[in-house]
């Protein structure tokens, strides 16, 4: 097929679709071409097979117009053919050139990149400009040369976001600091257009301190660093935390070189913890501990210091690798050993709050920083046991004797008891021995019970000092803490300083009266109130109790008296110096059972002997044996073994 198009005039080139003409051109050449070769090689092959045929169109003369008129020489084709070509420039998909705008339409931009058809670029890609007018020279990309409408694409937004990815992978080289926009906010941080590209800034970049609102930044034009890029991906991360860093960094060099020990400067405190409260001297951190805080004891810094307190320090140490710097504010003022006053010595009664308590005692707060202990042994005149946290409570006063004072040492202990007279030198004519009172149950021990008797005197009763009948696995048993107690003074140890106290001594001994009751052999009705492996204990008549071990609980039918169970019990062991009864129930149906046996032999031997006597007089009266007599004899012995064998 041959299509006559002509000479296509130089026009041709501003044609909307001169890309397309071209194409269409050149396919048809190509057509004929193809043609021209297969005519060309049937005519070889023609030679040896057939005539050679002639065409309609053999002769025809592309130079020549439809008038079959020529207007150009051969040389001047030439000519003509090169200065066209000239005319176009040479490009590639995704180059970037700079191209004149030549016309706008209502949704494009027509620019003239010197290609041989004009290039359309949206006119949403300049809306970050005051607008775009004919003349202007604006820099594009070729996204591709001919799409399938055969337009040539141009885009201004690509070109921007390479020259964009340039300089912003350079940046990142140099370290240089940029300015970009804040336009949006996103999961995990903010959209920041840097050079016209868009870049991220993490939550966590955006300042020192945590952020909390990300809406605050957006619309903001700030600087930046571009910390991270991803060249695959063409993905950039900047920083303004870094910046910030950066000055803090040379605000922190240029304080530590100027830092030393002894020096006071001026703070903001910017953060309190339960261990100190960190101080913002003006670009560099520091750390007040709570131990310097104040020379007085504090239990947290918020009762000296406050969230952005301005206030002078001390700087204690720092060091220069770590960054780290010790503050001091108690070293502003004297240490108070150094200021006591000076009528204060041993002797003197102070007033102090408590501050720290421990097994052993409890410090007592005189001043701020000045403390005194008081010794566990120093609370009470009493030798009793006493446990200072019982005793003291935290930030109660009291008032109290100094013993001893060391300012050298900055020691000093105290003693509250020295308040009062000792009242165990009077202890003979208050509480003599076998004097009767009233006490008060302070503490329990598994080995007695600790009664105080007024304050300072107090002693123990031994567990076994509390009842003359019962016996108990604990004091708790039969008294409580803070009930009161009738004792009596068994003995004093006024050297120790210790008494001993009985409960059980008020009354008599019963166990010298009830000997004859609970004798030996006799019974009595028990109750089964405690078992164990060894055995029961059994309550008894009038307040006793019994101990029945394990082989005596046996019933007759072979089970056992078990707990809670009354039965009736045979004494069979009574300790008036042990104060011990041993009974048991199994004693009583065993010695029944062999009083019966016991019974039962006597009359068996009674019936022996009876019918002994009564062979002894037959025999006597036969004087001679006979046949039926020795029947009879028989007869008689064998009920006599009949009676031995029962």
């Amino acid at each position: 097929m041959v299509v006559f198009l002509g000479y296509l005039p130089t026009f041709a080139v501003r044609f909307k679709n001169a890309g397309f003409i071209m194409k269409l051109f050149s396919k048809t050449l190509n057509a004929d071409a193809q043609e021209f070769d297969g005519a060309t090689a049937s005519e070889a092959t023609a030679t040896t097979k057939a005539p050679e045929v002639q065409t309609a169109h053999d002769d025809f003369d592309w130079s020549v117009d439809k008038r079959n008129v020529s207007h150009y020489a051969e040389a001047e084709r030439v000519k003509y053919d090169k200065v066209y070509d000239d005319t176009f420039v040479q490009i590639s998909d995704g180059e970037i050139m700079n191209g004149l705008v030549v016309a706008l339409t209502k949704t494009d931009v027509v620019v003239n990149i010197g290609f041989k058809s004009d290039g359309l670029v949206s006119l949403n890609e300049f809306r970050d400009t005051n607008g775009v007018k004919t003349g202007d020279t604006v820099e594009v990309m070729v996204v591709e040369k001919e799409d399938r409408d055969g337009n040539l694409h141009l885009s201004r937004k690509s070109a921007r976001i390479f020259r964009a990815w340039e300089r912003i992978m350079e940046v990142h080289k140099t370290g240089e600091v940029v300015t970009g926009l804040v336009t949006s906010k996103t999961k995990g941080g903010l959209i920041v257009d840097v050079f016209g590209m868009e870049t991220f800034l993490p939550g966590s970049q955006i300042d020192v301190k945590p952020v909390t609102d990300y809406d605050q930044f957006v619309g903001k034009t700030m600087e930046f660093k571009v910390v991270k890029i991803n060249e695959t991906i063409k993905n950039a991360v900047v920083s303004h935390k870094a910046l910030i860093e950066s000055d803090i960094e040379a605000q922190r060099a240029e304080i530590m070189s100027k830092l030393e020990k002894g020096q006071v400067l001026e703070g903001v405190v910017k953060n309190i913890t339960d261990f100190g409260a960190f101080m913002d001297l003006g670009g560099l951190d520091g750390l007040l501990y709570i131990t310097d805080i104040s020379w007085g004891r504090i239990s947290h810094p918020s009762e000296v210091v406050k969230m952005d307190q301005k206030i002078q320090v001390v700087v204690l140490d720092f060091d220069d690798d770590k960054k780290r710097i010790s503050l001091g504010l108690k070293q502003l003022t004297p240490h108070p050993w150094d200021v006591l006053p000076g009528d204060l010595s041993e002797g003197s009664v102070v007033k102090g709050k408590v501050v720290n308590i421990e097994d052993y005692g409890a410090f007592l707060e005189i001043q701020p920083g000045v403390e005194g202990l008081v010794h566990v042994s120093e609370i009470t005149w009493a030798n009793t046991p006493i446990n200072a946290k019982e005793f003291f409570k935290l930030g109660d006063e009291h008032e109290a004797k100094v013993v001893t004072l060391d300012k050298d040492a900055r020691k000093m202990s105290l003693s509250i008891k020295q308040m009062t007279q000792d009242p165990w030198n009077a202890i003979d004519n208050k509480f003599p021995e076998n004097s009767k009172h009233k006490g008060l149950v302070k503490n329990i021990t598994p080995y007695g019970v600790f009664v105080e008797l007024e304050s300072g005197i107090g002693g123990m009763i031994h567990i076994s000092d509390l009842s003359w009948l019962k016996r108990f696995n604990h004091p708790s048993e039969y008294v409580k803490v803070g009930e009161s107690i009738d004792i009596i003074i068994l003995n004093i140890d006024k050297e120790n300083r210790k008494l001993q106290l009985g409960h059980k001594q008020l009354e008599e001994d019963p166990w010298n009266a009830l000997e004859e009751t609970f004798a030996i052999g006799s019974i009595h009705d028990g109750t089964i109130v405690r078992k164990d492996d060894k055995g029961a204990i059994v309550q008894l008549p009038h307040g006793l109790e019994g101990f029945a071990p394990n082989r005596h609980l046996a019933k007759e039918d072979g089970k056992q008296v078990q707990a809670e169970e009354t039965a009736q019990f045979m004494v069979i062991e009574f300790d008036r110096n042990e104060k011990r009864i041993v009974v048991s129930h199994a004693r009583i149906w065993e010695q029944a059972i062999t009083e019966e046996k016991e019974v039962a032999k006597k009359e068996a031997k009674a019936e022996t002997e009876k019918t002994k006597k009564a062979v002894k007089t037959i025999q006597a009266k036969v004087e001679k044996s006979t046949l039926g007599d020795l029947g009879a004899l028989a007869e008689i012995k064998a009920k006599l073994d009949e009676n031995k064998e029962g």
